[in-house]
C-alpha cells in the first residue's frame, strides 16, 4: 500500500472531511505508536510501511518503550492532533486498522505484542472493522 492509499483508507474510515485530517490523525497515531513499542520493534513495523509513514516510527531504535496506559495512548494522539480524547480514539482505530491491512499478519502480530492487556478494547475494535 502505497503513502495515498494509506491516507485515502484513513480518510475513509474515520469519515475524514478532510486529508489534512487523516494524515494528521495518521501521523499523531503512529508517532504515538512510537513511544510505546520498543525501538527496534517500530522500525521493523516502519520499514513495511511508505517513508513518509515509516519515518513517523523511526529515531528511537535500540530504546525501550514506555509503558502507557490505552487512555494514555488516546490523551497523547488526542494532544497531538488538537482533538478531544474520544474523536483521538475513533481516529487511532481508523488509522490501526488501515495499518493492519498495509503491513504483514506476522508483523501486525509483532506490533500487537507490544501493547499490554488493557489494549484489547482497541484490537478487538481493529478486528472488527
Amino acid at each position: 500500500m502505497n503513502y495515498d492509499q494509506f491516507i485515502r483508507a484513513v480518510k475513509e474510515s474515520a469519515s475524514f472531511e478532510s486529508r489534512e485530517g487523516a494524515i494528521q490523525a495518521t501521523k499523531a497515531t503512529l508517532e504515538t505508536m512510537r513511544e510505546r513499542l520498543l525501538g527496534d520493534e517500530a522500525s521493523h513495523l516502519a520499514a513495511q510501511l511508505p517513508k513518509e509513514l515509516g519515518d513517523c516510527l523511526r529515531g528511537r531504535e535500540g530504546q525501550m518503550g514506555e509503558h502507557f496506559k490505552v487512555d494514555e495512548f488516546y490523551r497523547r494522539i488526542a494532544e497531538r492532533e488538537g482533538v478531544d480524547a474520544d474523536v483521538a480514539q475513533s481516529h487511532a482505530t481508523a488509522v490501526m486498522s488501515v495499518l493492519r491491512q498495509a503491513v504483514s499478519s506476522g508483523e501486525f502480530s509483532d506490533v500487537r505484542l507490544g501493547f499490554a492487556k488493557d489494549y484489547d478494547e482497541l484490537f478487538a475494535a481493529i478486528a472488527n472493522s
